[in-house]
């Protein structure tokens, strides 16, 4: 583990705040010296000239409120990080972009509401892509500074990974969290489409934007659950008995070292005793490649048609061209594709239904993090997931022999989220010698 890499699980840092064996003053103080230790090498948070002297007076009126343990809520003194797609009261949205920050301005996102509610303390906004998609920000990967963190939700995993927070969101329309999840050994959840509110944040395509989040463990991503989602019902999963391993022309889509890592990974679930079966889930991955992207492009474009007019010359060379390609697509082949995400959602989950079986595992990227900051890598392997709207966690399995993270993503029936996060816990187990 390098010197920009620390542990910070998020249901120890819980418990420790709750009763008061650490209080929220002194646990910002460390986040202070790790912030000044770290994020200049891997800048992921967003300047702020006074952070710290906001950060010490909200702390001080949390503590002020809740100075009995038995009355303290669920992220008490909690320091989070926040995607700049998510708008927030008293900080400016820019979204990774040169646009007037007054031009992209709204309400304060749900998510950020229902975190201040919980007694969350807002470290500080995290780098994003421009607009949440390609055009890569300067934040870099914590385990080699050399390669990307992925995104668009960059600054997000970094942040995580770097132990600066132990909890940030993140957003995915293509692999937003799942990839940067991956790249950067966090857990990363990316709910069914609908669960989490996205009120309040910047859209992409809202067909497919989905509000997502990260934390170093699987135990961490639960507790978070419960306050971030709707209607959390945290009930207890059925047995896992049975996963389906994702093969054909989707599984193609990886690298040598992602296809050595996915196999080691099914022996490890094996020998936990898990009854694996191969499965071409996505046969047809070409056809969903495009339709999700020509989905992705079509909305892009209505999403920015009040500002790419009039601030055209602002934006990325490569937002630019997923706008223009975005306008000339037709409207039959975007209500195609629109359509095609409930019939491969239930194509999936009949395949499920047919092997008996409660999840599917695959590769969480097509190899491990790029070299260069230039690019945030190549999201195939998270599309469609997000095309579907299926329920999706990143775990953690492993390193190259550069020490480069891997990941494992673990899927499950459309609303099934609460399951799919206690059967990633599981997996998240069984692979912990990967680690």
């Amino acid at each position: 583990m390098t010197a920009l890499i620390s542990e910070a699980p998020l249901a120890p840092l819980i418990a420790r705040l709750r009763t008061g064996e650490t209080s929220p003053a002194s646990h910002l103080e460390r986040a202070r010296e790790r912030v000044k230790t770290v994020d200049p090498q891997i800048r992921a948070l967003l300047d702020e000239p006074d952070r710290w002297q906001r950060l010490e007076a909200a702390t001080r009126a949390l503590e002020a409120r809740y100075p009995e343990s038995h009355d303290r809520p669920a992220l008490f003194g909690v320091p989070v990080g926040i995607k700049d797609i998510f708008h927030v009261d008293g900080f400016p949205t820019r979204a990774g972009s040169q646009l007037p920050p007054d031009v992209l301005a709204g309400p304060e996102a749900e998510t950020v509401r229902r975190l201040r509610e919980a007694g969350a303390m807002l470290l500080g906004k995290t780098v994003t892509t421009e607009f949440a998609y390609f055009a890569p920000g300067p934040t870099r990967n914590p385990h080699d500074t050399g390669h990307t963190p992925g995104g668009s939700s960059s600054g997000s995993a970094a942040a995580v990974a770097a132990g600066l927070v132990p909890l940030a969101l993140g957003s995915q329309t293509i692999g937003s969290v799942n990839r940067p999840a991956a790249f950067c050994g966090v857990v990363g959840v990316k709910p069914s489409f609908g669960r989490i509110s996205t009120a309040g944040v910047v859209p992409v395509a809202p067909s497919v934007d989905t509000v997502g989040f990260f934390t170093q463990d699987v135990a961490g991503a639960q507790l978070a659950a419960g306050v971030l989602y709707d209607g959390w019902r945290g009930a207890a999963a059925p047995p896992l008995r049975r996963i389906i391993a994702v093969d054909g022309p989707y599984l193609d889509q990886c690298d040598s070292t992602a296809r050595a890592a996915f196999e080691g990974h099914l022996d490890a679930l094996a020998a936990a005793g898990y009854a694996i079966e191969r499965a071409e889930v996505f046969p047809a991955i070409d056809q969903i490649n495009a339709r999700h992207n020509r989905l992705v492009a079509a909305e892009t474009a209505l999403s920015h048609d009040s500002w790419y007019p009039t601030y055209g010359d602002r934006y990325a060379p490569a937002t630019a061209a997923l706008i223009e390609e975005g306008l000339a697509v037709e409207v039959g082949a975007l209500a195609a594709a629109r359509a095609g995400r409930i019939e491969h959602r239930r194509a999936v989950e009949t395949r499920l239904a047919d092997h008996d079986a409660a999840i599917v595992v695959s590769p969480a990227a097509p190899g491990p993090a790029p070299e260069g900051i230039d690019t945030t890598g190549d999201p195939v392997m998270n599309l469609p997931w997000s095309y579907t709207g299926l329920p999706t966690v990143t775990v953690p399995a492993g390193r190259t022999d550069a020490g480069l993270p891997l990941a494992l993503q673990v899927t499950g029936r459309f609303g099934a989220d609460e399951w799919v996060l206690s059967y990633a816990h599981g997996v998240e187990g069984a692979l912990a010698d990967a680690r």
